[in-house]
């Protein structure tokens, strides 16, 4: 991966709903709140950040990874899929890779929806399948500059 590479923004427009997906070599800048909307209730938003410790070891920050094209395509695949899954109005995903210090956003999903349920039903979704399906791998840096596979222990 070059530094100060962006991979392409997917975007997709079906009928009024909107999907945009990206993943991002640098700092994640977070969409948009949307206070025209007149239909969705719910704005959901959520920010995964580097946590100080992995697996009860401290660390200095989190490394990823991503199988260029295809972690894209399949980040894609996945956000359409839970649009036709859910009654979730648009989904806007941003993922970052390269290395992460503690505190900062490696994730930033936002969900629009009429009501609050479908979206926190999407999103829990979402995520999961995200963290299971998307090729995209976190190495931790430990203290120790030691750099070790980090496991997603915590699946819900």
């Amino acid at each position: 991966m070059k530094m100060g590479m962006k991979w392409p923004l997917f975007h997709q427009s079906r009928a009024d709903k909107v999907v945009l997906t990206e993943i991002v070599p640098a700092p994640i800048v977070p969409f948009p709140s949307d206070n025209t909307r007149r239909e969705e209730g719910a704005e959901l938003v959520f920010n995964g950040r580097v946590r100080g410790t992995e697996q009860g070891q401290d660390i200095l920050a989190l490394e990823y990874e991503h199988y260029e094209g295809m972690a894209e395509q399949e980040l894609q695949s996945l956000a359409d899929e839970t649009m036709a899954k859910f009654l979730i109005q648009d989904l806007f995903c941003r993922h970052r890779v390269g290395r992460i210090t503690i505190g900062e956003a490696s994730l930033h999903v936002a969900i629009w929806s009429q009501h609050r349920k479908e979206g926190l039903q999407a999103m829990t979704y979402f995520i999961r399948e995200l963290k299971e399906r998307v090729p995209i791998w976190k190495w931790a840096i430990l203290v120790s500059g030691e750099r070790v596979p980090s496991e997603c222990v915590h699946r819900d």
